[in-house]
This record gives structure tokens, C-alpha cells and sequence, in this order.
């Protein structure tokens, strides 16, 4: 049997793609919506991290662009494509959000209750996505996890203001009912294309 390579070994993606074929291990999916500028990312989709490429689908929904890199194989996902993400840079990810003011990623998390983990350098859209999912019914925490994303080339943090949000959602709400979960985000998200200056209001 080949000995699968061990996705922390990996520097980046260069490193990833000589290890591993798109279209058979993995594949990207980039949905581009010029008049927006909020782009919802599963940079561990498909077999990955299961439940968060159907996630930041629901979230991006019409109306925010969409970046999904999707796990393929028939086992070990995680295992041989989990790029960490402060080393994730591929290409079609970085050419996408560097024209968004606004980058949201979803990832997931072990954990036996529901629950979303916030990080990111944007703490103030942070705290705003946390008052409203809590306020949704599922339990949100901006402090106190180890999920804190604030590494600089974290991905969700290389946007075009230079700080975006992550949110980790516990394995038991990603196999439930995510419905409010996605309509509480969804909905700060939509009253930030109402911002003209996105610095101004949440440096």
C-alpha cells in the first residue's frame, strides 16, 4: 500500500500539489461575485472537515463569493490535505479574496455540544457575528478557545484589509440542523454591504 504523505509536512500548497492530483484527491470551486465584497472560504471542504463546504455554500448563498478546496478521496482526507492555515496560499483562494474587504472562513472542530469558536483579526465583525449567533440559539465564543486565527497569514486574515474572522464549528452542529447558525451570519454579513468604508466603522 502507498504511504499516504502527512499534510503537516506540507509548507503550502506547492507542497500539497506534488503530492496530491486535483480532480481525483481534491478539487477547488471558486464562484465569483464581482459586486460583492464578502467572500465565505472552506479551505478544509469536502472530505476535510466534513459539513463546512455546505456551510459556506448556504452562507454565501447569491450574494457573497464562494472558495471551497474539497477533500476527494475515499479515506484519510485530513490526513493528506489538511493545510494548515496559516500555510494555505493556493492561488485561486489568494486571487479571490484579495479584492474582498471582507473574508469569513469556515472550518471545523471536534466538540460533543454545538457550537461556533470565533478568531480572526477583525474583531470587531467578530464580535458582531458572535452576539448574532448566539442571539440565534447556538452558543459563541470570541476568547477563551484555542482557535484564535491572529497569525497574520492566517487565510482568513490575508483579504484585502489584511484581518478577516474564522469560525469553527463543533462536529455535533455541523451534522444538526445549521439553519439558524447560517441565517444569523448571513444576516451581518448582508449589512456590511451597506458600509461604505469598511474601515471606519470596523478597524
Amino acid at each position: 500500500m502507498t504511504e499516504i504523505p502527512d499534510a503537516r509536512a506540507y509548507r503550502g500548497y506547492a507542497d500539497l500539489a506534488r503530492a496530491q492530483t486535483r480532480g481525483r484527491d481534491y478539487e477547488i470551486v471558486v464562484e465569483r461575485k464581482p459586486e460583492s465584497r464578502i467572500a465565505v472560504i472552506a479551505p478544509h471542504g469536502g472530505g476535510i472537515e466534513n459539513g463546512t463546504s455546505e456551510i459556506a455554500r448556504a452562507i454565501a448563498g447569491v450574494d457573497f463569493s464562494l472558495y471551497l478546496f474539497e477533500g476527494m478521496r475515499p479515506s484519510r482526507n485530513y490526513l493528506a490535505l489538511h493545510l494548515t492555515s496559516h500555510c494555505f496560499d493556493e492561488p485561486e483562494c489568494l486571487e479571490l479574496i484579495a479584492g474582498c474587504p471582507y473574508v469569513v472562513a469556515i472550518h471545523g472542530c471536534a466538540g460533543p455540544e454545538p457550537r461556533v469558536l470565533l478568531g480572526g483579526l477583525d474583531v470587531k465583525l467578530c464580535a458582531e457575528l458572535g452576539v448574532a449567533i448566539d442571539a440565534a440559539g447556538v452558543p459563541a465564543f470570541t476568547r477563551g478557545h484555542r482557535f484564535p486565527a491572529v497569525h497574520p497569514n492566517n487565510i482568513c486574515n490575508r483579504g484585502a484589509r489584511g484581518r478577516g474572522v474564522q469560525l469553527e464549528v463543533t462536529e455535533s452542529l455541523r451534522v444538526a440542523d445549521t439553519s439558524a447558525f447560517v441565517t444569523a451570519v448571513r444576516s451581518v454579513l448582508l449589512s456590511l454591504e451597506d458600509d461604505t468604508d469598511p474601515d471606519a466603522s470596523r478597524s
